[in-house]
């Protein structure tokens, strides 16, 4: 039967490089780590580093943003430069033999949900903007070999794209391979109606998941109903990473353990081994 590789992001690992860090979630039951990409080219900077972690066997599969700035900003300068960061990690991860990177449209910039409510710039205006930026990555992404993600993000930290849906239609617009949708949990279980139906409805389109419970703690600090979940994934012939994004309660290496616990139960029996 079809497994699903798990990954936990880097800086949830203790540990003084990524090689002691991956010794540590290979022992855990994790089979790669999610880097993070700051901005400012900080992760091209980390070649040196991210070349000596892959000689030694670690997988780094993807790269998920770490900017204060992305491709839906308000300012156009900055969209740019989030594109020429993103540009960037997409290169940086096809030399590491890697999957892809992800960004949201914006995270932190503006919310419907509070004061003024009405953004500066009308839907229109935002889908344009994304789908230039997401056009030029898309090409620079086929390019290279790897795929740029797109992740909806909830209603509180962005107000572009929030659900699956949204993301698929951008996708769908650009009719271009190289971009896929990433499903976040932590943010589906506010913004999807139904998870599993979302999840079927984008199954052409996702390309990622990242997990986290209901309250953005680890698999199994919340309420979420993993075994289902990842049921639908399976029964989806979902071929991505599960790549834990959240926050930690209690002891790391704990948490990070009955992370992966709970999702190694949730997976057909082979995932164990």
């Amino acid at each position: 039967m079809t497994t699903i590789a798990l990954a936990c992001q880097e800086q949830l690992l203790p540990g003084t490089d990524l090689i002691q860090k991956y010794a540590l979630a290979a022992a855990l039951g994790y089979q790669g780590i999610e880097l993070r990409g700051r901005g400012d080219l900080a992760f091209a900077r980390r070649l040196p580093e991210l070349r000596r972690a892959r000689a030694a066997g670690v997988v780094m599969p993807t790269v998920c943003v770490e900017m204060d700035h992305f491709i839906g900003d308000f300012d156009p300068a900055r969209s740019a430069d989030a594109v020429r960061n993103l540009r960037s990690q997409l290169s940086v991860i096809a030399e590491l033999g890697g999957v892809g990177v992800m960004t949201p449209a914006a995270w932190g910039m503006f919310s419907r949900r509070l004061p003024p409510f009405e953004p500066p710039r009308p839907p229109a205006g935002d889908r344009q903007v994304l789908l230039d930026a997401l056009g030029e990555l898309a090409e620079h992404a086929r390019a290279e070999g790897v795929t740029l993600f797109l992740e909806p993000l909830n209603r509180y930290e962005d107000h572009m794209v929030n659900r699956l849906d949204e993301a698929v239609a951008l996708c769908a617009a650009l009719g271009l391979p190289s971009v896929r949708v990433v499903a976040d949990t932590f943010h589906m279980n506010i913004e999807e109606d139904d998870m599993h139906r979302a999840l079927r409805a984008a199954a052409p389109y996702l390309g990622h998941v990242q997990v986290s419970d209901s309250n953005r703690l680890q698999p199994g600090a919340g309420h979420l109903d993993w075994p289902a979940l990842v049921r639908t994934l399976l029964e989806l012939d979902y071929q991505g990473w599960l790549a834990l994004e959240c926050r930690l309660r209690g002891d790391p290496v704990r948490a990070l353990q009955q992370a992966a616990t709970v999702l190694r139960h949730a997976l057909p029996r082979k995932a164990a081994a």
